[in-house]
Formats: C-alpha cells, sequence, structure tokens
C-alpha cells in the first residue's frame, strides 16, 4: 500500500479499543517488513457472524498495509472451551464438531480476507506433539494467583462457582499458540485482553520480542444491549441469506447504525462523519442505513445481488406487499429494547406471549419481511418494524424511549 507510518497506525488506530504497547507498534512499522498478525478463532459454530468480522476487518488492513495475516484455528482450544465471561464451566465440544466448524470456517474467512497474503494455521498441529511433561512446563510459567486475576475467574472463585483445571490451561495454550507463530501482533476482542497479556508474557519467557495486542469492541447484536450471539438469537451470520441479512440491517435502530458502520464498514472515518453530519441536519438516517445494508450484503453476495435485496425489501412496503394505509403507531418503552414476543402481544397481534412464541416457533412471525425463529429476540427502541404474524395481521410500530 505504501502508506506512511502515520497513514498506517490511523487505519489501524480507527475502531480499535486499545493498542499495547503502541511505542512497539511504532517501532515494529519502521523496521519496513511485514509483521506477523496473529486472530484466532475457535470453531465453537458452524457459521461466523458480523460480529467475527470486526476482527477480520483489522486483520484485511494490516494486509492492505503489506503484513501477513495468520488467522488460526483453534481445533485444540476449541475442544477445551474458551471460559472468557462465562459464569459456568463450558462443556467442552467433540472433535468431530470442531473439524466440521473448522471447514466451514476456511470457506467463509475468505470472502473478506487475501488468500494471497493469508495464513491459516491450526493450533493441534503443535499441541497434538506435545507431551504431558511439555504441557506441564509451559503450566509452570504461570501462577494460580495470576490466572485469578481473570475477572471471570476471580468472580467464580470468590462466589464458590467451580473453576475446572483444564480452564486455566485455555489461556495458556493461546498464549503458546503466539510462541510457535512469533506473532509480531495479536488481535483479540476487550474480553479477551487478559489471554492476549498472557502471549506477551509467555514470548518473553521463551526468549521472543513480546506482541503487541490490538483489543477491538465486543459488537452488540440486534437487540443492540448484548454481544452478539448465535445462542442469543441477536447475530446476523456470514452465511445468511441477502434479503434476510439485508432486513436485519434494517431492522437496527438508527443510534446502532453508526456504531455498526464504524465498524464494519469499509467506507472511511471521513466519509462517515460526513453522514452522520448530513443527518444532523436533516437527511433520513433510513437513507444512509440502506446504503450500509448495501456494502454489507454486496461483501459477501455480490453487487448485483444486493441491488436486488434492496428491490425486494422496497418491494414489501412500496409495491402492495405491505398495505400503504397500514396504521402506524408509537409505542413507549422503559428500556432500551423490548421482547418481540411481548410486543406483538401489546400491540394485539397475538391474545398472549405464548401464543407469540407458538407463532414464532410455527415460522408464521415476520419482523420488516423478515421470518423470525428466535422466541428470545429483543427489539431495539428507537427504531420502526413492520411486524406481521400470518398472512392478515399487521402493524407498523414505532417503538420509542419513554422519558423519565
Amino acid at each position: 500500500m505504501g502508506a506512511t507510518i502515520e497513514q498506517s497506525l490511523e487505519i489501524i488506530r480507527r475502531g480499535t479499543s486499545e493498542i499495547l504497547p503502541e511505542e512497539t507498534l511504532i517501532s515494529r512499522l519502521k523496521e519496513s517488513r511485514p509483521l506477523r498478525v496473529k486472530a484466532g478463532f475457535d470453531p465453537t459454530a458452524p457459521d461466523l457472524h458480523l460480529g467475527h468480522t470486526v476482527l477480520l476487518n483489522k486483520l484485511r488492513q494490516f494486509q492492505e498495509l503489506g503484513h501477513e495475516a495468520m488467522f488460526l484455528i483453534g481445533d485444540f482450544t476449541g475442544m477445551i472451551g474458551d471460559p472468557t465471561g462465562k459464569n459456568i464451566t463450558r462443556k467442552p465440544l467433540s472433535r468431530e464438531d470442531v473439524l466440521e466448524n473448522a471447514r466451514s470456517y476456511q470457506e467463509q474467512i475468505f470472502k473478506i480476507l487475501d488468500p494471497d497474503r493469508t495464513q491459516i494455521v491450526f493450533n493441534s498441529s503443535w499441541m497434538n506433539k506435545l507431551s504431558p511433561a511439555d504441557l506441564i512446563s509451559i503450566a509452570s510459567k504461570h501462577t494460580v494467583a495470576r490466572m485469578l486475576e481473570r475477572e471471570d475467574f476471580s468472580n467464580r472463585y470468590k462466589s464458590g462457582q467451580p473453576i475446572a483445571i483444564h480452564e486455566f490451561l485455555y489461556p495458556l495454550i493461546q498464549g503458546y499458540d503466539s510462541v510457535v507463530m512469533k506473532a509480531d501482533v495479536e488481535l483479540g476482542g476487550t474480553d479477551q485482553k487478559f489471554n492476549l497479556l498472557v502471549g506477551r508474557h509467555l514470548q518473553e519467557i521463551y526468549g521472543q520480542p513480546p506482541q503487541v495486542i490490538l483489543t477491538m469492541p465486543i459488537l452488540e447484536g440486534l437487540d443492540g444491549v448484548q454481544k452478539m450471539s448465535k445462542s442469543l438469537g441477536n447475530y446476523i451470520a456470514i452465511a445468511d441469506a441477502p434479503d434476510e441479512m439485508f432486513g436485519k440491517l434494517m431492522s437496527i435502530s438508527d443510534e446502532l447504525m453508526w456504531r455498526y458502520m464504524e465498524l464494519l464498514s469499509f467506507k472511511s472515518s471521513s466519509e462517515i462523519t460526513q453522514l452522520k453530519k448530513a443527518c444532523a441536519e436533516g437527511e433520513n438516517p433510513r437513507k444512509v442505513k440502506v446504503m450500509f445494508a448495501h456494502e454489507i450484503v454486496g461483501r459477501f453476495h455480490g453487487r448485483n445481488i444486493a441491488d436486488k435485496a434492496i428491490e425486494n425489501f422496497e418491494a414489501r412496503f412500496k409495491r402492495g406487499l405491505i398495505p400503504e394505509d397500514l396504521m402506524e403507531t408509537d409505542w413507549l418503552s422503559d428500556s432500551e429494547n423490548y421482547g418481540l414476543s411481548a410486543l406483538l402481544k401489546d400491540l394485539g397481534l397475538t391474545s398472549s406471549t405464548s401464543e407469540s412464541n407458538r407463532a414464532i416457533q410455527q415460522g408464521a412471525v415476520k419482523v420488516d419481511g423478515v421470518k423470525i425463529e428466535d422466541q428470545r429476540l429483543k427489539l431495539s427502541v428507537g427504531a420502526s418494524y413492520i411486524l406481521q404474524v400470518g398472512k392478515r395481521k399487521l402493524a407498523k410500530v414505532n417503538l420509542l424511549l419513554a422519558k423519565s
């Protein structure tokens, strides 16, 4: 790319929570060599979602700056289960599940990353070669006291919740991966900071220059509150159908849209700033949201299909598929999200939340034309929705936050 050090830093800093230590990153950029940039993903589910792409987008930026992306598939650590943020011991996955999910990941990442500048590695390729004595040697490099500095471990220990011994191995093995891979830089979510620091610690012990760590924000799900997660049903998968992906992106609140654009869009910071200014001066945020949804769908499905997704979305509202005279309702909420099942009942589209849940289970509920499968879905307050139960029950609702 031929960027200057300052230009590189501006790109790397965008959307990054922390760079530790930044002065080390600057000195390594001055070495004028491709840096080895590591990001690890445990194949715990078959699909990557947009939350995962926050790291993938940053890896792509490093590639565009001339550096080497090392995409680590944690097929060994995935069988342990990352305890980060968990208040219970996580059940390990089977080897078969991990390998099947890993195959899916390899197919999906190149929708973002440049294959020619990406090295895919599996940590089982070195972990399976270690003897029990080797593993004990790695374990001797860290203390229980240091492990209990981790917030989730500390909270569980203080509350008397069990912590299995194998859970202590997870951050050690993630750190040891950095030793084997000789990582210059490692990326991770803000919830991974402890594990990333373990990597720095182990590299120093093994006589290597410690890696620079970049922590990235955790992307909120469609509810705008909780971390994007398949288990919570608030996710947008890379493999989602184009119309479904477009509809989900159009359902997010106007406020959450800017957060998504900052972390997911390939538009420059100055372009996003100009769009914000235009909206502040009266531009309809919906226009920006359509543009953003088109960009994301185009990234994973192609521009022509993204164009068609816009047509299909608009058709539901402008060409008779949704009545033009549909009654519009303002609905106040005391919190920043509203459970879909409860909202359907409150609007009179169903007689009870249990009926709402049954309708969702039967595939009879749509939000903005997208069929909903998750009974626990929460809608973001500050946005408008077309709700449909069956073929005849429709409502347009503007969810508003009640003033205290």
